[in-house]
């Protein structure tokens, strides 16, 4: 191979993979999805660096009715439920879907303090999810995931040693997911910088 070619075929695969489209219809799938490719395909991820080093770095998981059905199956297989308790399991993330559009947030930051999305407006961060209207909704509320370590990292590969997981609620009456919506998105800006995350039908 020419040394171009090979310094050209090294850098596109360093490149991390662009994301690609998920279906924003809103619909719930027949069949829930493989959880590990469908939580892959709901996550988008973002940095920010500030004199050479980083300053933080997000995963963020829309928490689509084809992620909750994944998760439902998930928890439904490790843990041999029932017909009937996987039943209702899908009824409480169904009802959870109803009351308000989620996102799990697995925040990583340089400056420990600066990992404070639970503090409201008191947080260094502000937190705003883009509808299909390119409106930008202020969150319900953001609460710290306080379960077991071990247990998040599970779900979201994201989660190391030094991050924080929270879960960040929006108003449901926008147009998030629902017929004719191409694109979304989550804007997280401090004094630092901003981060942009997309997620787009096609």
């Amino acid at each position: 191979m020419r040394p171009l070619v090979l310094a050209i075929a090294l850098v596109l695969a360093g490149c991390p993979k662009p994301p690609g489209p998920v279906p924003l219809g809103g619909e719930w799938p027949a069949t829930a999805g493989d959880y590990d490719d469908t939580t892959a395909a709901w996550t988008r991820r973002g940095q920010i660096r500030a004199d050479y080093q980083q300053v933080a770095e997000v995963f963020a998981t829309f928490k689509s009715p084809a992620w909750r059905s994944a998760w439902v199956a998930r928890r439904a297989s490790r843990g041999k439920l029932s017909d009937a308790s996987r039943a209702e399991l899908l009824e409480a993330e169904r009802a959870d879907d109803a009351e308000a559009w989620e996102v799990e947030l697995v925040l990583t930051t340089w400056d420990k303090r600066e990992n404070d999305l639970d503090r409201g407006d008191r947080s260094v961060w502000r937190v705003t999810l883009v509808d299909a209207d390119g409106k930008e909704l202020a969150p319900i509320e953001i609460e710290r995931d306080r379960r077991p370590n071990n247990i998040i990292r599970s779900e979201f590969p994201g989660f190391g040693d030094f991050s924080e997981a929270y879960i960040a609620r929006f108003p449901k009456e926008a147009r998030v997911l629902g017929p004719g919506v191409d694109k979304i998105g989550l804007r997280l800006s401090s004094t630092r910088g901003g981060i942009e995350l997309w997620w787009a039908s096609r």
